[in-house]
């Protein structure tokens, strides 16, 4: 597969003729979120696959968010059918840095901003960003921001 989006409209291929409509639906969806996002501009681009992880993300998090509304309302079917769509999505996703791996890059990028003079709410940009390049795409931004906001007390 050349690109990430490559790999969406061939494993939809792939869920249409195994008939699974949970992954179908899903996959559509997703492939119209990032269609969405190509022409959202001034003018058309095409997003690599760091943007389209982006787009993904998003859509994981709208599923979850969902589902738990769903499941505070009583809706177990919906709910459960919104946490499906998630884990199709989810299998895109690079995998997430585990709390102990984002803690020591944390750990490491403040001691760097203290060297460099900074400490307190003044270092919690440079830091999220120093943060944000080493952890990757896979790493959700609140997660980034929580810890680094907990190491700079």
């Amino acid at each position: 597969m050349d690109s990430l989006k490559d790999r969406l409209q061939h494993d939809l291929t792939e869920a249409m003729r195994a008939q699974d409509d949970v992954a179908r639906e899903t996959l559509r969806m997703a492939l119209a979120a990032v269609q969405r996002a190509e022409v959202a501009g001034k003018e058309q681009i095409e997003l690599d696959d760091d943007a389209i992880v982006g787009v993904l993300q998003t859509e994981v998090r709208k599923r979850t968010e969902a589902a738990e509304a769903y499941a505070a309302g009583g809706r177990t079917d919906r709910a459960d059918r919104e946490r499906a769509e998630a884990a199709v999505l989810a299998a895109y996703l690079p995998a997430a840095l585990s709390e102990d791996e984002l803690a020591a890059i944390v750990a490491e990028e403040v001691a760097r901003a203290a060297d460099e003079g900074l400490a307190g709410g003044k270092a919690m940009g440079a830091v999220v960003k120093a943060v944000r390049a080493r952890a990757g795409a896979g790493t959700e931004g609140g997660r980034i921001a929580a810890a680094v906001k907990a190491a700079l007390g």
